[in-house]
């Protein structure tokens, strides 16, 4: 049984077949027409990369860093510690990251 298929921006198809890419999209039935379409997917490549995050001060049982738009801290506790231990040095964290972030803008004043 032979079908049709109509395709769309046939052109620029052919030329990425031609290249040797694989073209992804759709194929459907058009609802105007009863045809059977193929449509491909607008694939673009990314514009820029992401700018990594820069690291403000390495903690003992995390880090501090700094993106663009955000401050971020990570903390991660050895499971051989009780709930107790865990909240005070989760305590302690908390006090190195707000140290960590205090020489940070002293370093930027003093710096500019």
């Amino acid at each position: 049984m032979k079908k049709y298929v109509l395709v769309m921006n046939a052109m620029e198809l052919m030329n990425n077949l031609t290249n040797g890419k694989r073209v992804e999209g759709v194929l459907f039935v058009d609802g105007d027409s009863g045809k059977l379409t193929f449509k491909a997917y607008n694939r673009q490549s990314p514009k820029r990369a992401r700018e990594k995050d820069r690291l403000v001060k390495k903690l003992p049982w995390g880090w501090v860093k700094e993106s663009v738009q955000r401050v971020k801290v990570f903390g991660s506790f050895p499971k051989e510690y009780d709930a107790a231990e865990v909240m005070g040095l989760l305590e302690e964290h908390t006090k190195d990251a707000k140290q960590a972030m205090v020489e940070k803008k002293l370093d930027e004043i003093v710096f500019c």
